[in-house]
């Protein structure tokens, strides 16, 4: 009878009880058979391994198996590490001082847990690099670690560590030059169209980042979002001073934070006149602080020693790590997709002069910009304890800060690309294509009848909500001046030149 023994991080698991994010990949002993099986399912990966690759039994032995075949998984280790003592991890590491692995768990313990391991300094031989380049995306060149001859690669810290594994799809994406491909459709239009075009991109982008989050905002809250953006490309906004005044800037006035918050927060939906759905619990309170700190600390890292690093990699470890951290009451899911620009525009990934509409870009997808989010918060849920009282008080159960602190980030990077993509492809060609079009009607219609330029644009605007037609109540609120022939003859350009496609102004 076939049987599957639990080995690596699988087998640590289960052995501790841990409360841990599942890992992308999960490793298993078989009772028969010589050769190993990999099964890939919904994105989750398992590899049987025949009994001759049983590693053993102790603590150590798991460890060195997770490292080679499962990778590195920096939130169970932390959870593993809380219930091993620096001793057990000594005695193992004791009886292979000098080995690969046992040099790597030997820095990992000291580096998430803050103890030392009672154990010598490695004397000589050669460092070895934490991560492998060809597996994840690292920091270069690193730190080199003396005590255990280890350069740490991490792109992070010990209050904020991610990491992005370098999957398939996101070594395909990486030979895609953003900034030439945006520079190269640029030149294929006039340059005075390319700055009209900037004011339309940037409302347009305000206007579907808002609408990500069903809002309507006022006239004002929208100009305030849209000179923000533009100064998105003028400065690094990634540190304490200039997120909360940027959250002061684009939420009621009522709702502006002079900290990081210090209230459980969560989001949420309500079901029935009493109860609520959970979507996502934040972090609580008395981690954000830590956790920002980390954040902001990561980013600075990354912009010194992980150069190389691509841009859109950069940009999904912070924007990402900065909505699941969740720091404000209100506002995160707008900065969330600010720093996506900011982040971009310090990497040198977009033109100077020139704002991809990615929001458009996720509305249009929300499939897929849902499936980013929910793919830490959907099993994050299952592993939280919290109590929600009759005022909408939620009170978490729990040590949880190192779930938001060791984030595997790699899906999240994947669908940012995918974004990135979509608008340099789509969103940015509709848009120049609109103002095209949008010109060569104006000029047609002005041969019909010479009228002021904002009558002209609130007319081809109404037109466009309609069908390609003026209503008649529009026609005599607004337009009674214009004969029935003139009528005609207008909404007959505006179908034949505009129809086809949709406004960036509706």
């Amino acid at each position: 009878m076939k049987t599957e023994r639990a080995a690596g991080y699988d087998f640590l698991i289960k052995r501790h009880q841990l409360l841990v994010m599942p890992h992308w990949h999960t490793s298993s002993i078989s009772s028969v058979g010589t050769s190993k099986t990999t099964i890939v399912k919904d994105g989750q990966e398992k590899t049987i391994f025949p009994s001759v690759r049983w590693p053993g039994d102790t603590i150590g032995d798991h460890l060195e198996f997770a490292l080679k075949y499962d990778g590195i998984n920096l939130g169970i280790l932390s959870a593993l590490f809380a219930v091993v003592s620096a001793y057990e991890i000594a005695l193992w590491i004791e009886s292979k001082p000098t080995g690969k692995y046992t040099r790597k768990i030997w820095f990992l313990y000291e580096f998430l847990t803050g103890q030392t391991v009672p154990v010598n300094d490695v004397s000589q031989g050669n460092y070895i690099k934490l991560l492998e380049s060809e597996k994840y995306y690292v920091a270069k060149p690193g730190i080199k670690m003396k005590r255990q001859r280890v350069v740490n690669n991490l792109l992070g810290n010990r209050e904020f560590c991610p990491v992005v594994r370098k999957t398939a799809k996101l070594i395909s994406m990486e030979g895609i030059n953003i900034h030439q491909q945006c520079d190269e459709l640029i030149k294929s239009y006039p340059p005075e169209l390319i700055k009209r075009a900037l004011s339309y991109l940037y409302s347009k982008e305000t206007k579907s980042s808002f609408e990500i989050e069903h809002l309507k905002p006022s006239a004002s809250r929208t100009e305030r979002f849209i000179s923000s953006l533009e100064l998105a490309t003028k400065r690094d906004f990634c540190n304490k001073e200039d997120l909360i005044g940027l959250q002061n800037r684009i939420v009621d006035e009522r709702f502006r934070d002079s900290d990081f918050r210090k209230n459980q927060n969560y989001i949420g939906e309500m079901i029935s006149f009493r109860d609520q759905r959970i979507h996502y619990v934040c972090p609580k309170p008395e981690d954000v602080e830590s956790l920002m700190k980390g954040l902001i600390g990561t980013h600075s890292s990354m912009l010194e020693n992980a150069v190389s690093l691509p841009p859109v990699i950069h940009a999904a470890i912070v924007a990402f790590g900065f909505v699941y951290i969740h720091p404000f009451e209100d506002g995160n899911g707008r900065i969330h997709r600010f720093l996506i620009h900011n982040i971009l525009f310090l990497k040198n990934a977009v033109p100077e002069g020139l704002m991809l509409p990615i929001s458009a870009a996720m509305l249009k997808k929300p499939e897929l910009y849902d499936y980013s989010l929910e793919v830490f918060s959907r099993p994050l849920l299952s592993l939280l304890k919290f109590d929600l009282d009759e005022l909408g008080e939620m009170t978490v159960n729990g040590d949880t800060g190192n779930f938001y602190r060791y984030l595997d980030l790699t899906v999240q990077a994947e669908t940012l690309f995918e974004f990135i993509k979509f608008t340099v492809d789509h969103e940015l060609v509709i848009e120049l294509d609109f103002l095209v079009d949008y010109d060569r009607a104006r000029k047609a219609i002005q041969e019909v009848i010479d009228m002021p330029a904002q009558k002209l644009d609130l007319l081809i605007k109404l037109c466009l909500n309609n069908n390609g037609r003026l209503s008649a109540g529009k026609h005599k609120s607004h337009f009674n001046f214009l004969k029935k022939s003139e009528i005609e003859a207008i909404e007959n350009i505006v179908q034949k030149e505009l129809s086809s496609r949709r406004s960036p102004v509706e």
